[in-house]
């Protein structure tokens, strides 16, 4: 891609859940738009083998391993990040899990913890960290999903840790608007990912969309001016939710 087209060049982004799905696709997508990345994930080896991808485009690229639920593990992410980079440009809170389809009678409370620590605990703490090194004109990305504002029967952990991520999002959006800081939350339906296999292993694969069509959609609301912000991203298959 000729340099006159890249529009992140010199910004720097930070994406969780980065070695697979939506997280790997935005990467992906800013990474052609010249944008230096730092890329998370629990999954080691992926996550090298995702960072040497990237390195092609003659971008930096900072790979390193972090468990969002855990306080320490996330102070140790942004210690690597502050000896790396200056500042951060754009943060995408994008890890997240799912559970497998099950009434709530039936959901194990150690599983409901998990997903509330991962979706909710997780996208807290590395916003918090992060917001030490974000200035004006920065955006924040939350993946929320369609999950955000709708309700799944089977879903209950998934579907309220969504619900309470949307809340935090919002307040954080009218918190740092003085700061000139955008929030984005991210609202999309059924895309075709890996989380699946939990949440639903039969699910229509074919009528969903794609990670890149999703990480095209937060590419355009991040390339906004600086006086301009889609709020909210709700982006869908056009057959509907499934």
């Amino acid at each position: 891609m000729p340099k006159t087209t890249q529009r992140l060049t010199r910004r720097t982004a930070l994406i969780t859940g980065a070695s697979r799905g939506i997280g790997l696709a935005i990467a992906r997508k800013f990474s052609q738009q010249g944008c230096n990345l730092i890329i998370t994930g629990r999954d080691e080896k992926s996550l090298q083998a995702v960072s040497r991808e990237l390195l092609r485009l003659k971008i930096r690229v900072f790979a390193v391993r972090c468990d969002v639920r855990d306080p320490h593990s996330v102070e140790a992410l942004f210690r690597s990040i502050r000896r790396e980079f200056f500042r951060l440009d754009i943060l995408v809170n994008n890890a997240g899990i799912a559970h497998p389809n099950l009434a709530t009678d039936k959901l194990p409370f150690p599983v409901w913890k998990d997903v509330f620590a991962t979706n909710v605990d997780g996208t807290f703490l590395v916003t918090q960290a992060a917001l030490t090194m974000m200035r004006k004109s920065a955006t924040i990305v939350n993946n929320l999903s369609i999950a955000a504002t709708r309700v799944f029967a089977g879903s209950a952990a998934y579907t309220a840790s969504k619900h309470a991520a949307r809340g935090f999002t919002n307040t954080l959006r009218e918190e740092l608007r003085p700061r000139g800081i955008r929030v984005i939350g991210l609202e999309a339906g059924a895309t075709d990912t890996e989380i699946w296999k939990t949440l639903w292993p039969q699910a229509p694969r074919l009528k969903m969309m794609s990670p890149e069509t999703v990480a095209e959609a937060v590419l355009s609301a991040v390339l906004l001016p600086a006086n301009a912000t889609m709020e909210t991203i709700e982006i869908l298959p056009s057959v509907g939710t499934l």
